[in-house]
């Protein structure tokens, strides 16, 4: 089989050859130089270098173009280019699900018309530029979103005490958010109602429109939150059957069928309220914790359902006795451009005997720019395991209590001695 990967995730976080035999299939990865630099020099496969100013769409097709080529199988791992996948199969008639299927699962206006129409409940929400036609009036009146279509780790989301308050931010063009105060994205966000309640997500494997594989998660703080500084994670919690028709009737409604899935949804007054979903693994350490809690590869068998292969009879059992698992990570890029001198109050943790793994930045080491849940990157990231999902809960919420980042202000660089 001739598969052609868009490759924008680095290699280790789906580690291609855990699902896909690359001595059996011809396999041709597509991407930046950046991103081709993370893939094993040993691989066998054609790399295919991009420039990166355009959609990976814009120059696959230029690419094929020039010299053209056929795939059994077109294949994106990445969030952002699920629609430059799903484009190019369409433009060259390759297998596999079309744009409008894939749009369901990236567009969270129409993800939340489809689970409406589905009898599920959804927050309340209203397209920017309706919202704005009718002067900022919505049908609730408490906190209210702002938040992208297809947005991600929560990047230029707000919210606003009132809808008037928002309408009032946008029409003034002070929300602070570049390409919405020049008035050039109206059309790329939406306003939604706050809906309170612990947040869940639910993280699995669908073939042909079945739920092969599924947990359940709890929120330790928000990706909201996150993005604003404050440290968050997850930690594992029983799922019940109740939950799982929940998940595949949500699942049915965007038409996600095959693959891996990540949704997400606020706990209201005991009613599950659908957030987003996604039609990929989830982020941060995710899929690391869904392997040491159930024994799969995500990424693995997503890419093995992605090629057509059956793949229910395939998983393993789950490992016992069961431990409950749970990821934090502490962010940094809040403090970009300070100097980063460690970590205060990690010491009692960095040694629990219920750690799994501990990614501490180095002082001295340059704080990221840009929001991240990435080990390396961010200041700390890690799994840790309880015996129950309360020791693992508890765990977390000590860490971020103890934690505090020690920074100081940068130094100006030195003024360079000018000579005649």
């Amino acid at each position: 089989m001739k598969i052609l990967i868009l490759h924008r995730v680095p290699y280790f976080k789906i580690e291609y050859h855990r699902g896909i035999r690359h001595d059996h299939h011809e396999v041709t990865y597509f991407g930046t130089d950046q991103a081709l630099a993370t893939l094993p020099p040993d691989l066998r496969c054609e790399r295919v270098s991009r420039p990166g100013t355009r959609p990976a769409f814009d120059e696959a097709r230029t690419w094929l173009a020039r010299t053209p080529r056929h795939f059994d199988r077109i294949i994106s791992m990445s969030e952002y280019e699920l629609l430059d996948a799903a484009r190019l199969r369409e433009h060259l008639g390759v297998p596999g699900a079309p744009v409008d299927q894939v749009a369901l699962a990236r567009d969270k206006v129409l993800m939340k018309q489809a689970v409406d129409q589905a009898g599920l409940r959804v927050p309340r929400y209203c397209p920017l530029p309706h919202f704005l036609q009718h002067d900022g009036h919505a049908p609730w009146s408490g906190p209210t979103v702002l938040k992208p279509h297809r947005g991600a780790s929560s990047e230029d989301v707000l919210v606003y005490d009132t809808p008037h308050q928002a309408a009032t931010a946008i029409t003034e063009h002070r929300t602070g958010i570049p390409r919405l105060d020049d008035g050039t994205a109206l059309h790329d966000f939406q306003v939604e109602e706050f809906v309170t309640g612990p947040i869940r997500h639910f993280d699995g494997l669908v073939q042909n429109g079945e739920i092969l594989l599924l947990t359940a998660s709890q929120y330790v703080g928000t990706c909201l939150q996150y993005a604003q500084g404050r440290p968050m994670g997850s930690f594992q919690i029983p799922c019940s059957e109740q939950t799982r028709t929940w998940v595949a009737r949500a699942l049915a409604a965007v038409q996600i069928h095959d693959g891996s899935f990540h949704l997400e949804a606020i706990v209201h007054e005991e009613e599950l309220v659908f957030l987003e979903v996604g039609n990929r693994v989830g982020g941060a350490d995710v899929v690391a914790s869904v392997e040491l809690a159930t024994g799969v590869h995500l990424p693995s068998c997503e890419l093995r359902i992605l090629l057509g292969e059956p793949v229910a009879a395939t998983l393993p059992a789950p490992p016992a006795p069961p431990r409950w698992y749970g990821w934090f990570v502490h962010p940094g890029h809040h403090l970009a451009g300070q100097q980063y001198h460690g970590l205060k109050g990690a010491a009692p943790f960095r040694t629990s005997p219920r750690v799994i793994t501990w990614h501490e930045l180095a002082p001295g080491a340059p704080l990221p720019d840009h929001i991240t849940y990435q080990a390396g990157e961010t200041v700390l990231a890690g799994i840790v395991a309880g015996e129950s999902p309360e020791q693992t809960h508890n765990w977390i919420t000590d860490l971020f209590a103890s934690l505090s980042v020690d920074t100081r202000p940068a130094t100006p660089a030195p003024l360079e001695r000018v000579t005649a």
